[in-house]
């Protein structure tokens, strides 16, 4: 169940003097208290009671917050060196005066920290280190949110804020009683040598196993059931765990749409579920609302379009029960590896390697020109990121997509000069420290595609929380990724077949015809249809844009974006940033105070 007040959130603190004082400036709003030995607060914050397992030994001090398969026992016995854990939790400790702290690999826990007066102390959320010492927004942050079609590592999990810095998802965050603060890599990703039939009985269990910690035999759980791949396998997955699933289906009005087709005969292998097909039409279009304000997120995201969407859906499935929803989020992003292991393949295996380089150039129509030479490039990635900043920089570029260390950023047509000294400068600035998440460039961008959908998975979890109507995510669980990344990245990223490792995986548990699914679903007409329907609203926004006002967007040409975006040459993935960095400017300048940090009546438990 949810915390008893709905909210969300924690700060930690060194066993120091000055961070009493902290932990007082938020007493009103927090459900829970835990303390050092020492008796100083330690956690403050309000979080689910029923996701917390907590132990003590001594001076000793250990907690783990989100859903988990840990006990007391098992957390005494390893402590921090805790691994291969199923769920998604933050791991927290106290040790003779130093603190260790840590999130999730994919990034669907998060760290920050930043000087409160005269000590460092760290947080879940970077908001609330905002607010505490009223840090404004960095504007080359904004500069980096533009950028299509991702957001390039290292900056996919920058804060927003000056003076709040982000602990990177690999590594733990150590604060020292003597006001020392220092990280440490605590994650590093597996060898991927296993072949396809020794890796799938792994992700069938992580994913078992992700299931069982969140799931209780009886509980009535709302689902995602789209019909694809990932989706599916959850439902199955949960219905062999107990769960009462109240699935639901959002029907898209293309004609060549299959996602109900698919979703039914699913749920025909599902006694017992109830089965709730939602034609769009019956839903709010997408962006419904722009123009109503509400408390900003953590950060912008595209997640913001169908917000008054999924919060209908929420209602839906809580008027049928449902107190928690399992979505299939990240399956996309884990169990297939971007195209970039092509590069270490063809080093390893030539023949294998130009096979799989020809396929995926069929595939995405490349130039044979332009593939040739993004595989014979050595680029190390400090000089990858060096190289798109110089190509920010320049108005036009060449846009052919290669197998390097991401997606090459680009900037849409509207922004500005100094939207593009902005991003480069930054992309320069982690190209003089930014090390690789991997050994090499395919498995790095594998764990940056991962972390992006971990983030993304946060942004769910947190409108979820609004909903009253928590989101989990398993395919972002840690243990589920280092699965994933056990396999042998050719065989399960070869485009000539789909999700091979999640099929394999699923076989015997899903009907073979769901494992079988190639296609996906597209809702192209509602997007636009929504987008008309908000035009008036975006009007308004044109006239007196925020990124206009920072300097970051050129008024014409964002106007013309706004009123006509059939017409933009990257389709509507062009627009998505730039109206959910509109949107939460707009909501932080109306809700300037962090939503979660409400005062209520909740005594703390010490």
């Amino acid at each position: 169940m949810p915390s008893a007040c709905g909210r969300r959130w924690f700060v930690v603190l060194p066993d120091r003097e000055p961070a009493p004082a902290v932990a007082a400036s938020l007493a009103s709003y927090a459900c829970h208290t835990l303390t050092h030995a020492s008796g100083r607060p330690w956690l403050v914050g309000c979080w689910p009671a029923d996701q917390e397992v907590t132990t003590r030994a001594g001076a000793v001090r250990l907690a783990a917050l989100g859903p988990s398969d840990l006990t007391p026992e098992t957390l005494a016995a390893h402590g921090t060196a805790v691994d291969g854990a199923a769920g998604s939790f933050h791991l927290l400790a106290s040790d003779g005066g130093e603190v260790y702290a840590r999130g999730t690999a994919p990034g669907t826990r998060r760290l920050f920290t930043a000087a409160v007066g005269q000590v460092t102390v760290a947080a879940d959320r970077a908001s609330t280190l905002a607010w505490l010492t009223g840090a404004e927004i960095d504007r080359s942050r904004l500069a980096l949110r533009m950028l299509l079609p991702a957001f390039p590592f290292p900056y996919e999990t920058v804060s927003m804020w000056r003076g709040v810095v982000p602990v990177p998802p690999h590594q733990a965050l150590r604060l020292g009683s003597d006001g020392r603060v220092r990280s440490e890599r605590w994650w590093c990703p597996p060898a991927s040598d296993l072949p396809l039939d020794e890796a799938a009985p792994l992700l069938r269990t992580a994913l078992r196993a992700a299931i069982a910690s969140r799931v209780r035999p009886g509980q009535v759980w709302g689902a995602d059931l789209s019909g694809g791949m990932d989706s599916t396998s959850v439902c199955f997955l949960a219905h062999q765990a107990g769960a009462e699933l109240v699935a639901v289906t959002l029907q898209w009005s293309a004609p060549a749409n299959e996602d109900a087709r698919y979703a039914r005969l699913a749920a025909g292998h599902l006694p017992g579920l109830t089965h709730l097909v939602c034609p769009s039409a019956q839903l709010p279009q997408p962006f419904t609302g722009a123009s109503d304000r509400r408390p900003a997120g953590e950060e912008p995201t595209p997640v913001l379009r169908y917000r008054a969407q999924q919060e209908r859906l929420a209602q839906v499935l809580a008027g049928h029960g449902a107190r928690r929803r399992l979505s299939g989020h990240g399956g996309d992003h884990v169990v297939t590896p971007p195209a970039a292991y092509v590069h270490p393949l063809l080093r390893r295996s030539p023949r294998t390697g130009v096979a799989h380089a020809m396929a995926h150039r069929a595939l995405r129509r490349r130039p044979l020109s332009a593939t040739a030479r993004a595989l014979l490039s050595d680029r190390s990635l400090p000089r990858w990121l060096r190289q798109q900043a110089a190509a920010l920089e320049a108005v036009r570029r060449d846009r052919a997509p290669d197998f390097g260390w991401g997606p090459p950023p680009a900037l849409p047509s509207w922004a500005t000069g100094r939207a593009r000294e902005l991003a480069a400068a930054a992309l320069r600035e982690a190209a003089e420290s930014t090390e690789p998440l991997g050994s090499d460039r395919g498995t790095h961008a594998w764990v940056h595609q991962a972390r992006l959908a971990g983030i993304d998975a946060a942004h769910l979890a947190d409108a979820g929380m609004q909903a009253r109507l928590p989101v989990e995510a398993p395919f972002c669980d840690d243990a589920v990724l280092a699965a994933c990344l056990r396999v042998r990245p050719e065989e399960a990223g070869h485009p000539a077949s789909y999700k091979p490792l999640l099929a394999a995986a699923l076989r015997g548990i899903v009907p073979p015809a769901l494992l079988q699914r190639t296609t996906k679903d597209h809702s192209s007409q509602e997007w636009y249809a929504g987008l008309a329907a908000q035009r008036p609203a975006l009007a308004a926004w044109a006239e007196d844009s925020r990124l206009v006002a920072a300097g970051l967007a050129e008024p014409g040409a964002l106007r013309r974006a706004f009123l006509a975006p059939a017409l933009l040459r990257g389709g509507c993935a062009e627009l998505e940033h730039t109206l959910g960095l509109e949107q939460w400017l707009r909501d932080l300048e109306s809700h300037p105070h962090p939503g979660h940090l409400k005062e209520h009546a909740c005594e703390p438990d010490t």
